[in-house]
């Protein structure tokens, strides 16, 4: 229930859009958020908890106070929501991390002799701006690129065309020295523009102007300014080559994915331009935690072109954005003109969309293996996690179990082990679910568990040392079963702790440390504690925690997947009389999968070696 003092501000807020900040008992911003009514808005938040979303129910605690900005329209809120979500940086909504003035190229047309360069600041000066992109690195490789293409000037010196002699740059041909007068200002202009174009992605325009450039060189007999113009426009079809998509052109427009996880999103832009993708970019949102894709593609759409100096006529977009039409007419009056916000569902844009999302994934990826890569963050995971478990040493060997299945068929297990901090796939093991019939993930995980632990019960009893790797090494099989993990962490609830500390108890491990980590509210569960541990959501160790998660369940989906596969081949090729091993595996090779084989000519099956007519036939009957 809010506070009297709350209760009376409630009441008296207007019901006008406009935007709110919500802050903590430290006066710090710790949400920014818009309303059409604002009233009904701040209202929703101290009512019952039932409806809220995870993450409200852990904002509504930490609000102290709150204050409002009234504006004439909800598009107005939207843009001065976006503006105070960069300036505070508040730890519950969703943003651009390492929120910055991003870098620009820019060609300042209103020089006589223009450079291009470098810029974190755009202004309304006439000159042509590029980006914005996600780091210097990525500007500077793209400088470097068209520096390589074309042989615009560097220097930043006064251009007189009096100097005695150009520098190496023009005879490495990356300059046409205007300096010295061997361009005019006209011939300089000429390469700039050929830089815009390219940057427009207009490669087939540029290539076309330097080819008649080279014939008439070539007229006139000028063989080594035109062997110069050649190489120049193969490295620049060589670059457009590369720069192809492999579906039909697509125009120009922006394609946008993202891949979730936690706190973080990354998100992907390619950027096409008729028909090429002439670049691509990627940034790293945080605040993502229990946000949908939708609310966090938004907020990046809004943080993005707020500041880019072109919005494309049409934007692909992976997801549904929360607020669409607010947005799309926002994005209207910022280009001047129509854009089309598609959400395709087949189609070559949706096959595009694909590549740009698989590329949001590595990219997320990447960033995980960064994470699992810096010792001291580890380290202090390590030590916090001991704190928050209350366990008696540091879990150096962290042991984790999945289920997968679906609908109880191909049930499968998973244990992927981290040390310190970091896996170890030499000691990941996989079970397959032998006793439980239909859908039973608790006595699937006791089965999983009791065929892992007792092996280790069995060596304690049999005396052996069961602290220490054996003889072969710490990465053979054999080892793995007899190490004593400082903690063993269950993918799960309460239920799931509960069935595991049966078997534990059952084979006399008491002394092995139990958890749980439940997926929905990210809550940690020990036995002999009925309330979760609920670790902060910036820690360290929860990241830990929910890696190792994430890779048991990456290593039994894997699996399963494998499992189902195998039936599904088995069901079908291996039906057919006279088709063995040898045949099926000829097969697969040839033509990949049963659906392409289901899809071949009778003829092509038949010209696999080992294959006749018949029995080509008859598989294609049976398919």
């Amino acid at each position: 229930m809010p506070t009297p003092l709350i209760e009376h501000r409630l009441q008296s807020a207007p019901e006008k859009p406009g935007v709110y900040l919500m802050k903590d008992a430290q006066d710090n911003v710790i949400y920014v958020g818009k309303a059409l009514v604002l009233r009904n808005r701040l209202r929703s938040y101290f009512g019952s908890p039932s409806g809220h979303a995870p993450k409200i129910r852990r904002l509504v605690p930490q609000i102290a106070d709150f204050e409002f900005i009234v504006t004439d329209t909800e598009s107005e809120a939207l843009i001065l929501e976006n503006t105070l979500i960069k300036k505070y940086k508040p730890r519950y909504n969703a943003r651009l991390k390492d929120d910055k003035t991003y870098p620009f190229l820019k060609i300042d047309l209103g020089e006589d002799f223009p450079r291009v360069y470098i810029t974190r600041q755009v202004a309304k000066d006439g000159a042509r701006y590029f980006g914005p992109f996600a780091s210097a690195g990525s500007v500077r490789h793209t400088m470097d690129l068209i520096k390589k293409l074309f042989p615009y000037r560097s220097c930043t010196k006064t251009i007189t065309g009096t100097d005695p002699r150009p520098c190496l740059e023009y005879f490495i041909h990356r300059c046409v020295a205007p300096c010295s007068g061997y361009a005019s200002k006209d011939e300089y202009a000429d390469v700039i523009k050929q830089v815009i174009m390219f940057m427009e992605g207009n490669t087939d325009v540029v290539t076309r102007g330097l080819r008649d450039s080279m014939t008439q060189a070539s007229e006139k007999l000028e063989y080594e300014r035109a062997g110069v113009l050649r190489d120049q426009i193969r490295s620049i079809e060589r670059v457009a080559e590369q720069q192809k998509m492999d579906s039909q052109p697509v125009g120009d427009l922006d394609a946008i994915a993202m891949a979730q996880e936690g706190n973080e999103a990354w998100v992907e832009t390619f950027f096409i331009r008729h028909g090429k993708l002439v670049g691509r970019d990627r940034f790293l949102m945080e605040g993502a935690e229990g946000e949908a894709p939708g609310v966090i593609l938004g907020q990046f759409v809004k943080q993005f072109y707020e500041s880019a100096t072109m919005v494309p006529r049409r934007i692909l977009l992976q997801h549904q954005l929360e607020e669409h039409e607010l947005i799309l007419d926002w994005l209207k009056e910022r280009r001047g003109g129509a854009v089309t916000l598609l959400y395709p569902k087949r189609g070559q844009y949706k096959k595009l969309l694909e590549v740009v999302a698989e590329n949001a994934s590595q990219g997320l990826a990447q960033q995980r293996v960064k994470w699992l890569n810096n010792a001291s963050v580890i380290q202090q995971a390590v030590a916090d996690l001991e704190e928050e478990l209350s366990l008696p040493s540091p879990p150096q060997r962290m042991e984790c179990y999945d289920i997968s299945h679906i609908q109880g068929t191909n049930v499968v297990g998973s244990m992927v082990v981290f040390q310190d901090g970091r896996p170890r796939p030499a000691h990941y093991r996989r079970f397959r679910i032998k006793s439980v019939e239909g859908v039973d993930d608790y006595a699937s995980m006791q089965e999983m568990l009791r065929r892992r632990f007792k092996r280790l019960a069995d060596t304690r009893a049999r005396g052996r040392s069961s602290d220490a790797p054996g003889p072969n090494g710490p990465d053979k099989p054999g080892d793995a079963w007899g190490i004593v993990p400082d903690l063993v962490l269950i993918d799960g609830g309460k239920g799931h702790l509960s069935a595991a500390l049966e078997v534990m108890l059952e084979l006399g491990l008491d002394d092995v440390p139990l958890a749980s980590l439940a997926k929905e509210n990210e809550e940690l569960f020990v036995p002999h504690t009925p309330e979760p541990i609920v670790l902060p959501r910036t820690s360290q160790a929860l990241y830990l925690v929910q890696r190792l998660r994430d890779e048991a369940h990456r290593f039994a989906i894997t699996y399963h997947r494998n499992l189902r596969s195998k039936g599904s081949l088995k069901s079908s090729i291996d039906m057919v009389t006279g088709i063995g091993p040898k045949r099926k595996r000829m097969l697969l090779r040839k033509f990949g999968t049963v659906q392409a084989i289901k899809d071949a000519p009778v003829d092509e099956i038949a010209a696999v070696p080992g294959l006749t007519r018949s029995l080509a036939i008859r598989l294609k009957q049976t398919l």
